[in-house]
């Protein structure tokens, strides 16, 4: 056992080495699944490189050119595989290997159950979530398109969408649409598009092809690139019956690239026709307006109030004078009772009174030199004595008599009434 290490006493590399080496060739033989990316078969000894679809990460592997050549076909660069070795240290370069000795291609019904087992997974996270989905723009500054280069989904995406809204732009990005760099590439185009402030919707753009062909679009990482997009991302990958798990996951589904063209703008012809339309519409909606509102002020205007307005005004004056007439004359009627009701009381109350009885010849004999204010009336005989000083008031003023004497028989007794002797 070599003693433990210090700045004085350091380890030579090959002691190090042969210690990597001995805990690698501890690990026992295992299964490996990855996507070839290089293989070198030309000596007697293959070198692969097996990376993983879903990350960033790769690893050595070294066979047998004649197990490579003996697979049928199954090591070629982007074939998915399952390899089975023993993980090795070369002391030499310092490098980790898997020597293999068993490769087989991955099965089209274990590709299938795979993606099915990753579409229940990324269902379950939310990410197909039709709620998340957002609606593309109607009429785009610029379209992103991720596309293989030249390929017919680029022309055929193009050329519908230029054909319906000649002024549409695109930005294109030319990837790998199939193969071990696919993924990687369209993940760095998407990321390259998002962060474009003039690209408003992004199109991934692919034909059809088999199952391992479209792949790529049914990767987790790519998936889930496209659920991190902040622009809306249509899928227009393979033809109808193509469903890679990356359509689910898009914003918007086109079963092809010619769809996709075809809804990415609208129409200039129909949308002109649209525009004129509905101009023709509100003319008509504007003439009928202004035509029943002319005939509304018509109709005003023909109304008596309107079309002769002082009539009403002389109508009410006439009304106004006939009312202040019949006023008037109800006064004067009502003054002229009142006054023959005043001269009616004045005679009646004169025809009572003390001068209209004096008047008729009556005197009224009073009591003189009594010392009373007002002398007392005569009422009786009895009360003036002979000597008796009288003030006698007749209609047109009073003398001043003396009783002289008691007459023999007194005068038949006047016929007046009591107000007349008083």
């Amino acid at each position: 056992m070599n003693p433990p290490t210090s700045e004085e006493s350091p380890w030579p590399v090959r002691t190090v080495a042969r210690k990597i080496a001995e805990w690698v060739d501890r690990l026992g033989p295992v299964w490996v699944e990855g996507q070839l990316a290089q293989v070198n078969a030309r000596s007697g000894t293959a070198f692969l490189t097996l990376r993983d679809p879903a990350a960033d990460v790769s690893l050595q592997l070294t066979a047998p050119s004649a197990l490579v050549r003996d697979s049928g076909g199954a090591v070629s660069e982007g074939n998915r595989v399952i390899v089975h070795g023993k993980p090795s240290f070369f002391l030499g370069r310092g490098t980790l290997s898997l020597r293999v000795d068993r490769i087989r291609a991955v099965g089209l019904g274990e590709l299938l159950a795979r993606i099915e087992r990753l579409r229940r997974l990324l269902a379950a996270e939310g990410l197909f979530d039709p709620a998340l989905k957002r609606r593309p723009p109607l009429l785009p500054t610029t379209i992103g398109l991720v596309t293989g280069r030249d390929s017919a989904a680029e022309h055929d995406v193009v050329t519908n969408a230029t054909a319906r809204w000649p002024a549409v732009r695109f930005r294109i990005e030319n990837v790998a649409v199939q193969g071990g760099l696919a993924v990687e590439q369209i993940v760095d185009a998407l990321r390259v598009l998002d962060r474009d402030p003039d690209v408003e919707v992004i199109v991934l753009a692919r034909g059809g092809g088999s199952v391992e062909d479209l792949l790529p679009f049914s990767d987790e990482t790519l998936c889930r690139a496209v659920a991190a997009c902040r622009t809306p991302v249509v899928s227009a990958i393979g033809h109808e019956p193509d469903t890679p798990l990356v359509d689910h996951v898009a914003d918007v589904r086109c079963s092809t690239p010619t769809e996709a063209g075809r809804s990415l703008v609208p129409d200039l012809a129909e949308e002109t026709a649209r525009i004129a339309g509905l101009r023709d519409r509100a003319r008509r909606a504007l003439h009928g307006w202004v035509d029943r509102e002319q005939r509304r002020l018509a109709d005003l205007r023909h109304r008596p109030v309107l079309a002769e307005p002082l009539r009403m005004i002389e109508s009410r004056e006439r009304e106004v004078a006939d009312a202040r007439a019949a006023a008037h004359r109800a006064v004067r009627r009502r003054l002229d009772r009142s006054a023959a009701e005043l001269e009616h009381l004045t005679a009646r109350l004169s025809a009572l009174g003390p001068a209209a009885t004096l008047a008729r010849g009556y005197a009224i004999v009073q009591l003189s030199g009594t010392g009373h204010d007002v002398p007392p009336l005569l009422r009786s005989a009895t009360d003036a004595p002979a000597g008796t000083a009288l003030r006698i008031r007749v209609a047109d003023g009073a003398v001043a008599a003396t009783v002289t004497g008691a007459a023999d028989q007194p005068d038949p007794a006047p016929t007046t009434t009591p107000e007349e002797t008083g």
